[in-house]
């Protein structure tokens, strides 16, 4: 009788250290196989398709297009892929985004090993998972009845604002994503309509008010020098 062979991972985050752990921790699992490594947006779309593994985990805040757009990108070359995002940020509205955006699953990084390998394992099964916090502010918002104008945005709408409040010009954004200026302007004003704001600063601090911060705040793409 032949052995069942092992889950083939990629692991996607910028700091080595992170990755090393994760590996580290599947490796303890005899089901798991750590096959790819990335540290950035375009290295993880670079790896998923040479490697083809069968789960994605990927953080949102790398350097790059972000996590976000990587994920879109995987998913459109590849829409059974098994994607698992794990992130430091514990906002529902980063959870909702990456599941729109095609995500089996969200864990945040204060949760314990245990609760990835769990998560790992359901996403590998195709079900759908959250990590007990993030569960829990969602189930509160939905039970308080609340629907807040950000879930009228697209992921890719989502993952701009969050650029614009780190804040990033629209240039840097097209830059960023691979888009043209004309573009990203576009989508610009349509998430300053679905949000009924007419300006930047409304438009951040209404981000703020909602507790939503940019995952990529910390990336040295964004200063004046780098482009």
């Amino acid at each position: 009788m032949s052995a069942t062979p092992p889950v083939r991972v990629m692991i996607a985050d910028d700091h080595a250290i992170v990755r090393a752990g994760y590996a580290h921790l599947l490796a303890r699992q005899s089901r798991y196989l750590v096959v790819a490594e990335a540290d950035s947006a375009e290295q993880a779309y670079v790896q998923y398709r040479r490697h083809q593994p069968d789960i994605a985990i990927i953080d949102l805040a790398m350097p790059g297009a972000g996590g976000l757009a990587a994920l879109q990108r995987i998913l459109q070359a590849d829409p059974r892929a098994r994607v698992l995002v794990f992130s430091m940020h514990a906002s529902p509205d980063f959870a909702q985004a990456a599941l729109r955006a095609g995500a089996l699953g969200y864990v945040t990084k204060c949760s314990t090993p245990d609760v990835l390998l769990r998560a790992i394992a359901d996403v590998w099964h195709r079900s759908q998972v959250l990590s007990p916090d993030i569960a829990q502010a969602l189930a509160l918002a939905r039970l308080a009845g609340q629907r807040r104008p950000l879930d009228s945005l697209t992921p890719r709408e989502f993952d701009i604002l969050c650029m614009l409040i780190a804040p990033a010009s629209v240039q840097q954004i097209a830059v960023r994503l691979h888009l043209s200026i004309k573009t990203v302007n576009n989508l610009h004003y349509q998430i300053k309509a679905k949000l009924g704001v007419g300006s930047d600063i409304e438009l951040t601090r209404l981000a703020l008010s909602w507790g939503l911060d940019s995952p990529l705040s910390i990336d040295p793409v964004y200063r004046s020098d780098s482009l």
